[in-house]
């Protein structure tokens, strides 16, 4: 059973920094890509930062020279380290891993950047 678990959001002030983390159990990372999505209130849920084999790594415009995603195979996880967070990066962070194991997505963790 694949399961992925976030932790690390909370509340930030704009300018301010968060890792998130997502811990994988029943699934080897390093064998499937992973990916970090966000949903804002009333807005789409869309694609953060993508993981994938070969250790390409693919980010949103939006977040491009803020955050950097990173696999720890050791750990089995995916991290999302977080920089210069603005008002706009707030929502629900989810994370997914996908492949021939299925789809499978977090429980998702708020973000909240507010002064």
């Amino acid at each position: 059973q694949v399961q992925l678990e976030e932790s690390g959001g909370g509340l930030v002030q704009p300018g301010g920094s968060l890792t998130l983390s997502c811990r994988i159990s029943g699934a080897t990372l390093s064998a499937n890509p992973a990916g970090w999505y966000r949903q804002a209130p009333g807005k789409q849920r869309e694609l953060v930062a993508g993981l994938y084999r070969g250790g390409s790594i693919e980010y949103a415009d939006s977040v491009k020279g803020r955050f950097t995603a990173s696999r720890d195979h050791a750990k089995n996880k995916v991290d999302l380290a977080m920089n210069s967070l603005k008002p706009e990066d707030t929502g629900v962070y989810y994370c997914r891993t996908w492949g021939l194991i299925g789809d499978h997505w977090g429980q998702g963790i708020q973000v909240t950047v507010s002064s």
